[in-house]
């Protein structure tokens, strides 16, 4: 379905280095960047332009954005969020996600990765030492750093900064100016190879999904779209909360598949039984 069609990274942030080879390889797409798309209009981690949509109608827009401007009719792009993880709240996460986007086959694919391997900091910077402890933290000179006056102030902002004598001589010009700094970490993919890394791996997830085909039609993209509870326990065969299947469904031809026990576990300990073990 995909063998020697163009393919557009919607991206200005250099994510082809990443995604490129790998849908080459994988797909036998030829990978297209266009300098003419300007994802940042969507939003940016800097916060000078917010991000109004969810990261899944931001990702395909990205992709109609490149269709549109290119002409081809098949693009992916990626969306970074950055925050506390949705369990483990006290840990800083990168969710992660990628959307492939068929306009001639009318085929949507994602793939998310959350990863607690992030970088994501800021803070008020109050002198070079202050500055020189938060670079280290984040990773830098291979990760950049963002410097502007105070959080939600954009005046003088500054991205990208890689090296030492710039990262000091505009925090102190900034500082002089205002009186104050605020610096944090540069999420773009470029500037941050931790994000990139995490971006590979969400194109792992999306390259499997797109190799899982529909038994029926053979659509790309044939994945789990529901998870049933109810694994019976090993004492009582009482149905537990533990997955007892996963329902795939085509969202080409609507064919459903339920597949049982997908752990391998036919089973579940008395200890996740809610009859046992109330």
């Amino acid at each position: 379905m995909f063998k020697d069609r163009k393919i557009v990274i919607a991206t200005k942030h250099k994510k082809e280095q990443v995604l490129a080879s790998m849908l080459e390889r994988e797909l036998g797409v030829q990978c297209i960047v266009s300098e003419n798309i300007d994802t940042d209009k969507l939003g940016t981690f800097s916060g000078e332009i917010e991000r109004y949509d969810d990261p899944i109608t931001t990702a395909r827009n990205k992709c109609l954005m490149a269709i549109e401007k290119t002409g081809y009719d098949l693009a992916i792009a990626s969306e970074g969020t950055f925050g506390m993880h949705p369990e483990i709240f006290f840990l800083p996460a990168n969710d992660e996600l990628l959307f492939f986007l068929d306009k001639k086959n009318n085929l949507e694919i994602i793939a998310r990765e959350l990863s607690t391997e992030t970088n994501h900091c800021a803070s008020e910077i109050r002198s070079v030492e202050e500055l020189l402890t938060f670079a280290e933290k984040a990773g830098f000179p291979s990760h950049g750093i963002i410097l502007k006056k105070s959080k939600n102030d954009f005046s003088d902002m500054v991205k990208g900064i890689i090296q030492k004598e710039k990262l000091i001589s505009t925090f102190e010009k900034i500082f002089n100016k205002y009186g104050e700094a605020y610096a944090e970490t540069d999420m773009r993919a470029m500037y941050n190879p931790t994000r990139m890394k995490v971006i590979e791996q969400a194109a792992h997830k999306l390259i499997s999904k797109i190799n899982s085909l529909c038994p029926d039609c053979s659509t790309p993209g044939f994945v789990v779209t529901n998870a049933k509870q109810g694994l019976p326990c090993e004492l009582c065969n009482c149905p537990t909360r533990s997955t007892l299947s996963y329902v795939y469904k085509c969202q080409k031809c609507s064919f459903v598949k339920e597949e049982k026990f997908p752990h391998g576990k036919m089973k579940e300990e008395a200890t996740y039984c809610d009859v046992c073990n109330p």
